[in-house]
């Protein structure tokens, strides 16, 4: 058991709490250390031994320690070794009053699969394992639908598995990917996993920032890889002049003639933002990707991917070594949640739920004293004080939410914390005085 020195004044729950995760967030308690018991605590520092347990409970609840009945407590190791690194640092394995980590549609706001399944029919059949890829009822609504002329589309195992395919054609070893600063934590775990290297490109509230882009393209990347509408974790949605702006600059630079585009529009049918590629001015850079997961349901895994035919033929010729084809039974589904009238008014009414929503958190955040911007579709990011400090005072009550370090790119990382504001039913006003309290923890 290690030894503890709490340099504390006050004797609260919440003040041994958040003592104990500074010193695991600075490394002074490590992964596996064993704590001491409750009324060991107590007695040192002459406080009750219910006070203690409370602090405890707080730090489970957080995720930092772990109670392994009579053996003790100790500082929880790295969760699910298996995991992808940053992936790591968004699981949440302990249970929660209100989690508010996860970056997940609101189940109750998905359209209903009962009625599209009812009606798919004998369009899922395969007869020949070298038919084309897509169902052309489904492939000619995405090239309708799609935000600009494009040369060839094909659907996919959601959007990472579209982003994958793409970076597996595109790049070689040592290759440079301009990411945003902050960005989704998987798009970075997928560079490093090419051996790339990641360039952040910092953002405001339009999308990256133009002379943040312009001198990163000066390192001559392979790729961008950005996300035009809902920005995760920040909730932004580039607008299209901001869209024309980045597409200006990139073909005029010398140092990135080859680069190409990746846009990952992973919720679009639930963005209150307009629609907006870079393709428009790029036709032949871009490669954009659409996912349904958020809007239409996580485990129908599809998405697809278009852009200038010899890029998406290769991802196609790529993916009849591994997969083949997304299930045409789940593209027909697809189909139908896009085509009937129902499952139209369901989104439509998703889209306006989570809009509000995030407008009801902003405003209660700044009622209690706090700041926050609504963002775009599920998620909003919170600038804090002190990132685990925030994380642990919300776990005191019952709240968990994302740290933002995952989502971070290079060293001088600002402490935010992801909120996922498309889970928030109710206790609105309750949440935002939480959170304006930890943005001053």
């Amino acid at each position: 058991m290690k030894a503890i020195d709490l340099s504390i004044t006050e004797r609260s729950p919440q003040a041994i709490a958040t003592a104990i995760a500074r010193l695991i967030t600075t490394g002074d308690l490590a992964p596996g250390d064993r704590l001491p018991t409750v009324r060991e605590l107590a007695a040192v520092i002459g406080v009750s031994p219910a006070t203690v347990s409370q602090a405890w409970q707080t730090l489970s609840a957080a995720g930092l320690i772990v109670s392994r009945g009579r053996s003790g407590s100790f500082v929880r190791t790295e969760p699910r070794e298996w995991l992808p690194q940053r992936y790591r640092g968004l699981d949440g394995q302990l249970e929660a009053r209100l989690d508010l980590s996860r970056g997940t549609p609101d189940p109750h706001l998905l359209p209903a699969l009962g009625p599209a399944l009812a009606r798919v029919g004998a369009r899922a059949e395969t007869a020949s394992y070298q038919a084309k890829p897509d169902i052309p009822e489904l492939h000619d609504l995405l090239r309708e639908t799609w935000p600009a002329p494009v040369e060839s589309i094909t659907v996919t195992n959601g959007a990472l598995d579209a982003i994958d395919r793409a970076l597996a054609t595109l790049v070689r070893f040592g290759d440079r990917v301009l990411v945003e600063n902050p960005t989704f934590p998987p798009f970075i775990d997928l560079v490093e996993h090419y051996g790339l290297e990641a360039i952040g490109v910092d953002l405001d509230s339009e999308g990256m920032r133009p002379e943040a882009f312009a001198a990163a393209l000066g390192a001559s990347p392979a790729v961008v890889l950005l996300q035009p509408r809902s920005h995760n974790p920040t909730g932004i949605s580039m607008t299209p002049a901001r869209a024309e702006q980045l597409a200006g600059i990139l073909s005029r630079s010398h140092t990135a003639a080859d680069t190409i585009v990746i846009e990952d529009d992973h919720s679009g049918a639930i963005s209150s933002a307009p629609d907006v590629s870079l393709a428009s001015w790029l036709p032949q850079r871009v490669l954009h990707v659409r996912s349904f997961s958020k809007s239409h349901g996580p485990d129908l895994r599809i998405g697809a991917i278009g852009g200038p035919r010899p890029l998406v033929d290769r991802i196609v010729a790529r993916r009849l070594l591994g997969p083949g084809w997304t299930s045409r039974m789940t593209q027909a589904i697809l189909h139908e949640l896009l085509t009937h009238p129902a499952s139209i008014a369901e989104i439509d009414a998703a889209r306006e739920v989570y809009a509000s929503r995030q407008q009801a958190l902003a405003s209660a955040v700044q009622a209690s004293g706090g700041w926050m911007s609504p963002g775009d579709g599920l998620n909003t990011w919170l600038r804090v004080g002190d990132e685990r400090a925030a994380i642990v005072q919300l776990a005191a009550v019952g709240i968990r939410v994302a740290q933002g370090g995952p989502f971070q790119v290079g060293a001088g990382q600002d402490p935010h914390i992801r909120v996922t504001v498309g889970m928030l039913r109710d206790e609105i006003e309750t949440v935002g005085a939480a959170l304006a309290v930890a943005q001053r923890a």
